[in-house]
């Protein structure tokens, strides 16, 4: 039954709290005896404010019972590490602001756990019966922030009774509506953002406006805008405070108001700052100084009006409290800074005036200095415990002395320090009431203050300055003190930096661990914020020393968010900054917490010593892998490995004269040469060993008689990885004699890779500057330097072989008789022996020694929709420390057509959280991709994924790939048209291997969701094959009668548009075909067929270029399928299968001349084409937006920038299409259709549903679709870091980049004139630039080249303009031109077409003629 009726405030929450038949009330005094309004409440228990009160109410929390606590804003504060343990429970916590400060509010701001604010009855009665309902339906806490004072008058409030879900529902579920409430006067300049215990409504100054905040998290700073008239240039936000801020203007809440810097310019709001008032009698002139101190040429950042709370102690206690959750957050703010806002100003620790390198020392000593006087004290108490010692209450004062002896024995917190200093402050009182007594006199002259007998906890902080000389600093004496005392040491030294430093900086962590008696823990607050809460718990309740190694680094002030968060990264899965935790007070199978996969040497030699490492190995599994390939020493490895190939050459037994192959390589080339050249030594005789230049020792050089070096050419002309280091000693080496070596050198470039004059020295520099240091080392050429050219007619082969000969008769074994070498085993080796697909793909997912799987496997499981890749923003380090790469998978969604119900979306999003990278990728081929799958979770995923049947089959590979079309959400009919044929196109060309199934979904596994998995993947009509076929004699065989056992010689995709739309692109596939509509009837009649089209590059390599389709005619659906298998077989059979750089169909078709070409399929088919039928494309983009369809249903095409859907500050994109896919299921209608833009379309909602559906599309911020033409135009591969073909940045870069570009529209009033622009990371084309307006292929980091010119329409392929240049280049020659646009284009034209008409660039007519026409000044 609902309770109705005026009541109390103890009333109303009590009323709240006996909503649930099962509820629990706690309520906190400061002291037992203290009368509280709530002990008459049934069932409430009192706690002590003192006595860590919300432990108890841990260790009694329950999922049937709703808790109720009601407390104030500092025992809460002091609570703040038990906060985080109510999550996951129903409990309401009531915070009386009894202090008036509002301040405290935003220490919990980062706790992920909803926040009321409660200043007046009428936001009680709506926050109360909110929290109990987001309390007992979500089943998480709620902290409500009540000003008690305000609300002493009765209160009207309903609460009707309910019971906690089973099935707890998402807080996004929850209407959490009236965040805010806005008054206004007159035509408002400032807003006044109220936080604070008074009610300005009425007594608004004019052209002000007044924001009430109620709930305050979820905070949703675009509501907030939304709600501020655009009159409003300047904020206030007015906090209820007890003090002046001492941080510069600075407060948290601040933090709230720049989640995105670019919406305050767009809204010209020039100044945000916070005031904090008191207690004052009059709100209204306080209210106008706030107002003109905002409005001032120089705002006081730190005003302060009207005086502080009358409880001086409570107030002092508060503001303790708040410093240090300050001080922590401080620590690591300057990332902070970054990302929200340049304007914004945090001070922070690095440059206090207190923390400098002698801290340590000067810290311990005066620590020492008083634990000295201490210990006298404590042995003058000790001798005096005899009540006859005292004239008067003796027995009392010796029973306080006990007390204040015990507490020396014990571990105090925060809680126990009160109640300890309570009896200090009563036995300094006892002692200055009767001084003039002998023993009381004696007292004062040890301890004369009453600080003496006070109990502290005693913290250091300081930075890794600390680090380089441990044992002689004080870091040594505090550790080795069994003293409680804390260090918080932060270290802000980049990764890349620590070999830099003359000093060797000591690892800490492990200096601490091996006292045995102190907490140690390492953490990183931009890798794991969990783990460094839990961190900071731990080492408060540690009795004796303990530490925290806090990682933040930076380079300087103007770092990028992405150059940090790359560093931590680095650092953290590198092993040079791991993340564990040791309490030496617990068990030895608990004591040590290992939370990264990847430690160093030292510190796995410390857990071996102390026999943990078999206890983490089993529980770590990717540790264990880990461990067992990390470097111990990097000389000792390489002297292992020479010795073994020594051991080698001895039972060989070989006689002819040493020679020594050493390479380096990056993308495999040079390796593969260097084994070929080692392989063809050792068959002519002579002593041949081969291994990387990273393996080698220098001081043994000089000793070896014979050595080839191999080198390719990375970067900017640099030495690949693993050359770097032999490279760098050889250069750092002043008196290396290599009088008796005899040498020569091979390198591999590309002449034409840097096409500019200025660049040309970047050609085989490695190559060159080895040769010529060698030389100066006294070094003897065997040959000269030989040097392989990408762009010669054999590639670098041309160069190589007469190298080579030269090579042999140098060393005298020229006439050799050399058997013949077998032929290098290529893809289409691979796949006639691959057993239809299979290979050791099932071997290599078992062996748990390694995350990735064999060379050749990488190539079949394409076929199963899977690349293997390795992070490379952690390569490089990761193999420095002889580690691999850290190696993951992509599976791509085989989804004909883009079509996904709300039941797959689900599921890849459970997966993308569970086995991947946290995000989902929309693809430039409209269908899904899941990145960062380790290879133990790869059949897991592919079967969760198939239990919805979605698969992975032929979604990357030589086939048919994904077959994408127009999403057209306005026309349902011909979209239901196209998506049958779509769909029949998709089947029809699947291959027919029985591989996948048996692979991937036979059988059961123990990691299925659902028992029920085998029996959907065995009952599924269409997908992969299940059963071989029966031939003669009764065998069980795969026939591919198709594809045939080699399959084509490279992918083949096809696509479908419907005029005038272009979204996907039709020119640039295999197949396009552009759908022919009878206007009347919307019926589908055929298909213009369009071949040849390929988007695929190599830089500066003439041989390659990106083709659009050749017209072949019409034919009508029916004819549709037998015309692509024409081609496909006319390609299957003719394609090159010796160079896959040729070997898609765009290459054969001009090899074979189109006419040909289509002969050959019409032949094959049995029918001529008909003449192309005439249509219309006038876009390539997607609209956004709502639309309705014809049959009443709404679509809405939702803007997912690049297509990565994950959630972030700005955009919790993802958890919102949770929302929407759950909704869908909810109303049991809707499903969701991918853009070939990256974009998705949510799709057949009825108008019954539409609000809901719009009111989480605005929540999650997917209805914002107010962007720049740019931008919703834009469109960019993955790029780094997982793509292994990548050169440089797309993904991650191409919104700085557009950010930058946007402003010069705006300037030229652009904004909202379409740009089709592309980035991609590589020449291969999978954003398909070559087809936008304005591109950026990578070439090197930070470094693109510009085309221009491509169709509007994507009917035309751009052009080079200039090459190998960067950002500021690029931002300086579009600002020309777009300003050129601006003043000089003709009606409607297209960026694309005004640069072809002012002759800026030439047109590419036709693909083959892609490399004629570049401007002599793009080179």
């Amino acid at each position: 039954m609902t309770i109705t009726g005026a009541c109390k405030l103890p009333e109303a929450l009590l009323r709240c709290a006996q909503a649930v038949d099962s509820y629990r009330i706690f309520y906190t005094t400061p002291t037992k005896d203290t009368n509280s309004e709530y002990a008459h409440l049934p069932q409430a228990v009192q706690l002590l404010s003192h006595a860590d009160p919300l432990s108890e109410v841990v260790e009694q929390l329950s999922t049937d019972s709703l808790t109720t606590l009601i407390t104030d804003e500092t025992t809460l504060v002091k609570s703040l590490p038990h906060v985080n343990s109510l999550q996951g429970f129903p409990v309401v916590v009531n915070v009386d602001l009894s202090l008036q400060d509002y301040s405290a509010i935003a220490s919990f701001k980062d706790l992920s756990i909803p926040i009321l604010i409660s200043s007046n009855p009428e936001t009680l009665t709506q926050n109360a019966n909110r929290a109990l309902e987001v309390a007992t339906k979500s089943v998480r806490p709620v902290l409500h922030f009540i000003n008690f004072a305000n609300i002493r008058q009765s209160i009207d409030i309903d609460v009707k009774p309910t019971t906690i879900a089973e099935d707890p529902v998402d807080l996004d579920s929850l209407e959490l509506e009236h965040n805010f409430e806005l008054v206004s006067q007159g035509t408002p300049l400032t807003a006044i953002v109220d936080f604070s215990a008074y009610e300005f409504g009425e007594l608004l100054p004019l052209h002000t406006c007044l924001v009430k905040v109620n709930v305050y998290r979820p905070w949703n700073f675009n509501k907030l805008l939304q709600l501020l008239p655009s009159s409003v240039k300047k904020i206030v936000v007015v906090q209820s405070a007890n003090q002046k801020s001492n941080q510069n203007g600075f407060e948290p809440f601040l933090l709230d108001f720049f989640p995105d810097f670019d919406q305050l310019v767009e809204r010209g709001i020039d100044q945000i700052i916070i005031s904090n008032i008191g207690i004052v009698k009059d709100v209204g002139a306080a209210l106008e100084e706030i107002v003109q101190n905002v409005n001032s040429a120089e705002p006081d950042l730190t005003l302060f009006i009207g005086d502080s709370a009358k409880d001086e102690d409570a107030v002092n206690e508060l503001s303790a409290c708040l410093k240090n959750v300050l001080n922590l957050e401080n620590a690591y703010m300057k990332v902070v800074r970054q990302l929200f806002s340049p304007n914004l100003h945090i001070l922070n620790e690095y440059t206090s005036e207190t923390v400098q390198q002698n801290n340590p020392e000067y810290g311990y000593g005066l620590f020492l200095n008083q634990d000295r006087r201490r210990q006298n004290l404590i042995s003058l108490a000790r001798r005096s415990l005899d009540p006859s010692l005292y004239s008067t209450d003796g027995v009392q004062f010796v029973q306080l002395l006990g007390k204040w002896l015990a507490y020396h024995d014990q571990s105090l917190d925060e809680n126990s320090l009160k109640e300890a200093n309570v009896v200090a402050h009563e036995i300094f009182e006892y002692l200055e009431k009767n001084q003039v007594y002998k023993k009381s006199e004696e007292f004062l002259q040890v301890g004369a203050t009453e600080d003496a007998y006070r109990f502290k906890s005693t913290w250091l902080i300081g930075s890794d300055a600390w680090s380089y000389d441990l044992g002689n600093s004080g870091v040594h004496q505090v550790l080795s003190s069994k003293k409680n005392i804390n260090v918080l040491l932060i270290d802000s030294e980049p990764y890349q930096h620590k070999s830099q430093s003359h000093q060797r900086k000591k690892d800490v962590g492990l200096y601490a661990m091996n006292f045995g008696h102190v907490y140690v823990a390492s953490v990183a607050v931009y890798s794991s914020y969990s783990q460094l809460l839990t961190a900071t718990l731990e080492a408060a309740k540690f009795d004796g020393p303990s530490i925290v190694l806090a990682y933040l680094p930076y380079h300087s002030e103007n770092d990028t968010p992405l150059q940090i968060l790359k560093e931590t990264k680095v650092a953290v899965e590198s092993g040079y900054w791991p993340l564990y935790r040791y309490d030496p007070s617990k068990p030895d199978e608990d004591a040590f917490a290992l939370d990264s996969s990847v430690i160093k040497r030292e510190l796995q030699n410390f857990l071996d010593r102390e026999n943990r490492l078999t206890l983490l190995s089993k529980k770590y599994p990717d540790f264990s892998r880990n461990l067992a390939q990390s470097a111990s020493d990097n000389i000792a490895k390489k002297q292992e490995r020479r010795a073994k190939q020594a051991y080698d050459q001895l039972l060989e037994g070989l006689s002819g004269p040493p020679l020594h192959v050493y390479y380096a390589s990056d993308g495999g080339n040079a390796a593969s040469l260097a084994k070929r050249l080692s392989n063809r030594a050792a068959a002519r005789g002579l002593k041949s060993t081969v291994m990387s230049m990273d393996d080698v020792v220098l001081e043994d050089l000089p000793g070896e008689e014979n050595v080839i070096f191999v080198t390719s050419t990375a970067g900017q002309g640099e030495f690949p990885q693993d050359g770097k280091a032999l490279w760098d000693a050889l250069k750092a080496s002043t008196d290396l004699d290599l009088n008796a070596l005899n040498f020569s050198v091979f390198g591999l470039g590309d002449s034409l890779y840097w096409p500019r004059k200025e660049d040309k020295h970047y050609y085989n520099r490695p190559s060159r500057e080895l040769f010529k240091k060698l030389e100066v080392s006294a070094a003897k050429p065997l040959v000269p330097l030989g040097q392989g050219d990408d762009q010669d007619a054999d590639g670098y082969q041309t160069a190589y072989g007469p190298w080579e000969e030269s090579l042999w008769e140098a060393l005298g074994v020229a006439g050799a008789t050399v058997p013949e070498e077998p032929k290098p085993w290529t893809n289409e080796d691979m796949k006639i022996n691959s057993d239809f697909l299979r290979g050791t793909i099932v071997e290599g997912l078992a062996d748990d020694t390694t995350g990735a799987i064999h060379a050749y496997d990488q190539q079949l499981t394409k076929f199963h929709g899977i690349y293997m890749q390795d992070d490379r923003d952690v390569r490089d380090v990761r193999k420095a420390q002889g580690m691999e790469p850290y190696y993951a998978f992509m599976a791509r969604i085989r989804l004909p057509g883009g079509k996904a119900t709300p039941e797959q979306w689900l599921v890849l999003d459970r997966l993308s959280n569970e086995t991947g990278n946290g995000t989902i990728k929309l693809t430039t081929r409209a269908t899904f991709q899941l990145h960062g799958v380790v290879k133990r979770n790869l059949k897991h995923t592919i079967r969760a994924m198939n239990s919805t049947l979605m698969d992975t089959l032929a979604a990357c590979g030589d086939v048919n790939r994904n077959v994408m079309l127009s999403t057209i959400p306005h026309n349902a009919k011909v979209h239901q048209q196209i998506s049958d044929v779509g769909y029949k196109i998709s089947e029809y060309f699947l291959p027919n291997t029985t591989a996948y199934h048996e692979i991937w979904l036979s059988g059961i596994d123990d990691r299925d969701y659902d028992p029920d998995w085998p029996s959907i993947f065995e009952n599924r009509k269409e997908g992969p094959t299940k059963k071989k076929t029966k031939v003669s004699g009764d065998a069980l065989v795969d026939v591919e009668p198709l594809y045939g056992p080699t399959y084509l010689p490279r992918k083949f995709k096809v696509n479908i548009t419907v005029p005038p739309y272009n979204d996907v692109d039709v020119w640039s596939s295999d197949v396009g075909l552009v759908s022919i509509i009878d206007a009347e009837t919307q019926e589908l009649q055929g298909f213009n067929m369009y071949v040849g089209g390929g988007m695929g590059t190599t830089h500066n390599n003439k041989k390659t270029y990106p083709r659009t389709g050749s017209l072949f005619g019409y034919l009508p659906t029916e004819d549709i399928i037998k015309a692509i298998e024409g081609v496909m077989i006319v390609q299957r059979d003719n394609g090159d299968r010796k160079d896959r750089k040729h070997a898609r169909l765009k290459y054969t078709l001009d090899d074979m001349g189109v006419e040909v070409f289509k002969a050959k399929v019409e032949e094959y088919m049995g029918k001529k084409f008909q003449a192309g039928r005439p249509f219309e494309i006038k876009t390539n983009h997607d609209y956004f937006g709502w639309v309705k369809d014809e049959t009443g249903l709404n679509h809405f095409t939702a803007f997912i920038e690049n297509g990565r859907v994950e959630d972030t500050v700005e955009l919790p994109q993802k958890t919102g299409m949770k929302r929407i896919a759950q909704l869908m299921q909810r109303y049991g209608s809707g499903h969701f259709r991918l853009t070939g833009n990256q974009h998705a379309v949510i799709s057949g909602i009825k108008d019954e549903h539409l609000d809901d559906f719009k009111k989480v599309l605005h929540e999650y911020k997917l209805d914002n679709t107010a962007f720049s033409a740019l931008r919703l135009h834009s469109a960019s591969c993955v790029g780094l870091p997982t793509c292994g073909l990548a050169m440089a940045e797309s993904e991650r870069y191409l919104p700085e980049l557009i950010t930058k570009l946007e402003n010069i529209l705006e300037g030229y009033g652009l904004r909202h004139d379409s740009v089709v622009m592309r980035m991609t990371g590589c020449p291969n084309g999978c954003a398909r630039p070559w087809l936008g307006e304005v591109a950026l292929i990578g070439k090197a980091p930070l470094t693109y080249n510009l085309m221009l010119g491509g169709g509007y329409y994507g009917q035309r392929i751009n052009k080079l303009y200039r090459a190998s240049i960067k950002e500021d280049e690029v931002i300086e020659i579009l600002k020309e031109l777009f300003k050129r646009w601006s003043q000089e284009r003709e009606e409607g034209e297209h960026f694309g077409d005004f640069l072809i008409r002012e002759g800026v660039i030439k047109p590419t007519l036709e693909g083959k003629y892609f490399h004629e026409d570049i401007p002599e000044e793009a080179l």
